[in-house]
């Protein structure tokens, strides 16, 4: 049995309570839960606008197609997420290109991005990923985009309440793009956001999840693109906004569970914590290390009934659908060795994580 589950998603009772208001007044798809859930994500992030969409993967599509990502463009991400990162370029119609990784923060690497770039005059965006909640180096990414004329977007799916010099990711580029997957540090059930200073950026997102509606159609039948039914509905949006209200609190609960977890396991051979540098905030989505005995860490998680993840067991590279010839050595090594441990709020008592991982160096 496990005790300590890797998520443990919290819904309030007034989050229930609101999603009941909206069920009884008979307004459930998108409307104004989900535009006031806009205006107050913009806000906390610190942007003019924020687009609701129904998935992470619909919010990252949404916004490279609003941003004219398509056939001809090539955006350069990294092999070591998700597989949305990848997709999401190519259901916009572009191609995409791979770069390795930091071995020290698992996060796209401005350095193998210029030797990318060094080799392919193709390259038209950029797309790092603030992976595990770290944020990539993104002033290092907001030169070489400046140096090379590149857009420039942000994959915050895992990253809500991370900062990066003070400022929140989703803030950082051209625009950025959030899950609300129900793992995530905050959730609507399912659910995505844009993010952007961008007006004409953000106009379009609206046409593209909307079905290209004309602007101020007022639910209209004038179509003035091909879009697509992208749109979040007012129960999601109920349960995002009581939980955004909530997110500044959970994730200093995370960051100090980290805390916790990182003190214990400092001294563990054949364990290396995570990694912050200097000027950027963890939100902690994942507390992931690096272990030489991934199958050993894991069966002692295993007898203490505590949770765990493997993001990702293979990098996007060696993934059947794409199965690309990029060489990163980086990636293919993180993917065999990370293993992420609960890190959520609900983790009242971190010590029998760190205990599981001790008993390994006295092979118990």
């Amino acid at each position: 049995m496990t005790e300590i589950p890797i998520a443990n998603p919290q819904v309030s009772e007034t989050a229930k309570e609101a999603v009941c208001d909206v069920l009884d007044s008979g307004m459930l798809a998108d409307g104004e839960v989900v535009r006031d859930f806009e205006a107050e994500f913009a806000e906390y992030v610190g942007v003019d606008h924020a687009v609701a969409t129904s998935s992470g993967t619909t919010a990252l599509h949404a916004m490279l197609a609003a941003a004219g990502i398509g056939e001809g463009d090539v955006v350069l991400t990294t092999p070591f997420s998700f597989i949305a990162s990848a997709n999401a370029v190519k259901h916009a119609g572009a191609e995409v290109a791979f770069a390795d990784v930091r071995r020290d923060t698992f996060n796209l690497d401005p350095d193998a991005v210029r030797e990318v770039l060094a080799e392919r005059n193709d390259v038209t965006a950029l797309l790092p990923v603030h992976l595990y909640g770290l944020p990539a180096d993104m002033a290092a990414f907001r030169s070489i985009a400046r140096e090379y004329d590149l857009q420039l977007f942000e994959d915050a799916a895992q990253a809500h309440g991370a900062k990066y010099d003070g400022k929140f990711v989703g803030s950082l580029g051209d625009a950025g793009a959030f899950s609300f997957y129900p793992t995530k540090n905050m959730t609507s059930g399912e659910g995505g956001m844009i993010t952007t200073d961008d007006d004409e950026l953000a106009r379009r997102a609206r046409q593209v999840i909307d079905h290209g509606r004309a602007e101020g159609g007022d639910g209209g039948y004038e179509h003035v693109s091909v879009g697509y039914n992208f749109r979040m509905t007012n129960i999601a949006a109920a349960i995002g906004r009581e939980q955004l209200s909530r997110l500044p609190e959970w994730i200093e609960g995370r960051r100090a569970i980290a805390g916790r977890l990182g003190s214990g396991l400092a001294d563990v051979e054949g364990v290396v914590t995570p990694e912050v540098a200097t000027g950027r905030t963890h939100a902690f989505h994942q507390y992931t290390v690096r272990v030489d005995d991934r199958e050993a860490a894991t069966a002692s998680l295993d007898g203490a009934g505590v949770g765990y993840g493997v993001y990702y067991p293979t990098t996007i590279l060696d993934q059947p659908a794409y199965d690309v010839d990029v060489d990163c050595p980086v990636a293919e090594a993180a993917s065999e060795a990370v293993l992420s441990l609960p890190v959520h709020p609900g983790v009242e008592d971190p010590s029998p994580i760190v205990e599981a991982l001790r008993r390994l160096e006295v092979g118990a």
